[in-house]
């Protein structure tokens, strides 16, 4: 829970703090990657203590973490201010989320149990509702596309045993949705062919073929990686 104004910072608990670190840090990415703070942005500490309602302390926290995660820059004297996009990070983002993820959906595909598999269909179903929808309709719930397209892609790989292969999969999944934000208003869309791609993927999976898995999944994301390089 988010601290009130009203109270003095000695009257909150640790665990209040923890929860606000969390919840500044979490807010912060999310406004990054959904482009709501755009790249280049300089990161006052004056304006964003009132928009995130903290303390200068959790404030310069979260930012250092997305500082290491590679969604803030730092220059001595200048502050804190939001990472530039450039089609040449995009092409190294690309390929090490790559990498990542066909590992992750081999771990998964050799590990999963039924409750895996039961969950990809449960949130594949959520993730059509919308990926369905004619482009206009779609638009008006991007918001809730992008939740249930990261929901998609994590029941994908979440039976993977390696901790630290998912947490970086995970990072560069984040980075990627940066970029995908530049496709989403193309005029031509990117639903119709998505929709069909994320039923093979799921389809792949559910039965267990590594190869075909990992392909589909490649070709999934260099697509849209390439046509966000175009738009760049």
């Amino acid at each position: 829970m988010k601290p009130s104004r009203l109270n003095p910072a000695s009257s909150r608990s640790p665990q209040s703090d923890t929860a606000a670190d969390r919840d500044v840090l979490t807010r912060l990415r999310t406004d990054i990657v959904t482009s709501v703070l755009e790249p280049g942005t300089r990161l006052k500490f004056a304006d964003m203590t009132k928009r995130y309602d903290v303390g200068i302390g959790t404030l310069r926290e979260a930012l250092s973490q997305l500082s290491s995660e590679g969604f803030v820059t730092v220059e001595v004297g200048k502050g804190f201010k939001v990472a530039p996009v450039s089609a040449e990070e995009l092409v190294e983002i690309t390929d090490h989320f790559i990498n990542f993820e066909k590992r992750a959906v081999r771990e998964a595909i050799e590990h999963g149990d039924d409750d895996w598999e039961a969950n990809i269909v449960a949130v594949h179903h959520r993730l059509s509702l919308i990926e369905g929808l004619p482009w206009e309709r779609r638009m008006e719930r991007h918001s809730e596309w992008v939740e249930r397209h990261r929901d998609f892609h994590e029941a994908i790989v979440a039976a993977c045993q390696g901790r630290w292969l998912f947490r970086l999969r995970s990072i560069m999944f984040d980075q990627l949705d940066r970029y995908r934000f530049v496709t989403k208003r193309a005029p031509e869309g990117l639903g119709g062919r998505k929709y069909e791609e994320h039923g093979e993927i799921m389809a792949a999976t559910l039965a267990r073929d590594a190869d075909l898995a990992s392909s589909l999944i490649e070709h999934h994301i260099r697509d849209t990686s390439e046509r966000a390089i175009k738009l760049l």
